[in-house]
């Protein structure tokens, strides 16, 4: 096990009616600003339960961020942010307007181009307060300190990460995620399923306590997921994918082991260039990546056949039967099926080279050349 340092400090409020604790956690004298996206919240109940619990707060609100949060739409909140001294953001919805929350609360605090954060991996030192309540469990973002952000203009959708955008308190409320399209509930669960991948399926380094936390969210995003689709009325179920999601990424199984995040990477400009949902950029490219990097990732591969699916000694049956479980959860693992061809692939390797992103994955051996031979078998 590799050393490390680990410190997660968002209060986690889990259960139906947490919403109205947010009133004690957020100080009575703050300036608010509720940020959202569509109507969703309005129509699952969400918004009504919190302009409720902020009865006794001075706040504004912000609608409007998009499914990819684009640096663009940001910039207008965050005037918002200046022109009504705000001094703490609570994000309402999914994790687009969670990191859309985040990048506004770190640019209200940064001195320069707001961008630099984002392009230039410009260090934040300060950052405003914030709160999300979760209403799409899928990101992890209601307990990180990880964004992501579209630039339009540019077609670039860049990360970046700092404790300083940790959320304060995150309210998971599965009753919210009741009304959520299948086409969401499928995505949520493919995108928590990769962000255990990326974090487990490298190599060993005998971590065996992190290893077996990671399969257990596996393994549980295998018997629920597809029960979220078949029963959506099941308040239960819902509860344990919203609390996977949420392990998925709060850092704690990724301590003291590599990480991977090519296929993350790779996926980012994939929603970039053709407008791909998140999760569907990931189904596409993990397999592909699996099978293209299946020597050196042998070992946690046969692992994680034998522990979570069954599967003794078989690294591509692995593989094959990773890409089935996105395939019945709706979210399609081929290029063809979001009606893209080959001439996809070269628009996306050269925003990949554009971008810097020349050497991914837990080795740095992930080349451009190495993710067409990916995408391309993606076909």
């Amino acid at each position: 096990m590799q050393n490390f340092a680990y410190k997660n400090p968002t209060e986690i409020l889990f259960g139906a009616g947490q919403v109205a604790e947010i009133a004690s956690r957020i100080p009575a004298d703050a300036q608010v600003l509720m940020l959202y996206g569509g109507g969703s919240i309005k129509a699952n109940g969400a918004y009504d339960q919190v302009v409720a619990a902020l009865g006794g707060h001075n706040w504004t609100e912000f609608g409007g961020v998009e499914a990819n949060p684009t640096y663009e739409t940001l910039m207008q909140a965050l005037d918002v942010v200046r022109d009504e001294s705000i001094d703490f953001i609570l994000a309402v919805g999914g994790g687009s307007v969670g990191d859309g929350a985040k990048f506004i609360a770190a640019a209200a605090k940064f001195d320069g181009e707001p961008w630099d954060i984002l392009a230039k991996g410009s260090e934040v030192t300060a950052a405003l307060p914030l709160g999300v309540v979760l209403t799409l469990p899928a990101t992890g973002t209601e307990s990180n300190g990880n964004a992501v952000v579209t630039r339009t203009q540019t077609q670039q959708k860049l990360a970046f990460g700092s404790p300083w955008v940790r959320p304060v308190f995150a309210v998971l409320d599965p009753a919210f995620t009741l009304t959520l399209p299948t086409r969401q509930v499928g995505n949520g669960v493919v995108d928590a399923f990769v962000h255990v991948i990326e974090q487990y399926l490298t190599y060993p380094t005998n971590a065996p306590l992190q290893d077996r936390f990671a399969e257990s969210i596996l393994s549980t995003l295998i018997e629920e997921g597809p029960k979220a689709l078949s029963s959506p009325e099941d308040l239960e179920v819902r509860a344990n994918v919203m609390w996977c999601a949420c392990m998925a990424l709060n850092g704690l199984i990724g301590q003291g082991v590599p990480q991977d995040w090519a296929t993350h990477m790779i996926g980012h400009e994939l929603t970039a260039v053709h407008g791909l949902d998140h999760a569907q950029t990931l189904a596409v490219v993990l397999p592909s990546l699996l099978r293209v990097k299946i020597d050196a990732k042998r070992a946690k591969l046969e692992q994680l056949g034998a522990r979570v699916f069954g599967i003794s000694g078989d690294a591509a049956a692995t593989i094959d039967a990773v890409e089935a479980f996105f395939e019945s959860m709706g979210v399609a693992t081929r290029l063809s099926g979001y009606g893209l061809d080959q001439s996809a692939v070269a628009p996306v390797i050269a925003s990949l080279t554009d971008n810097g992103m020349l050497a991914l994955g837990e080795h740095g051996d992930i080349t451009p050349q190495t993710a067409n031979e990916i995408l391309t078998l993606a076909g």
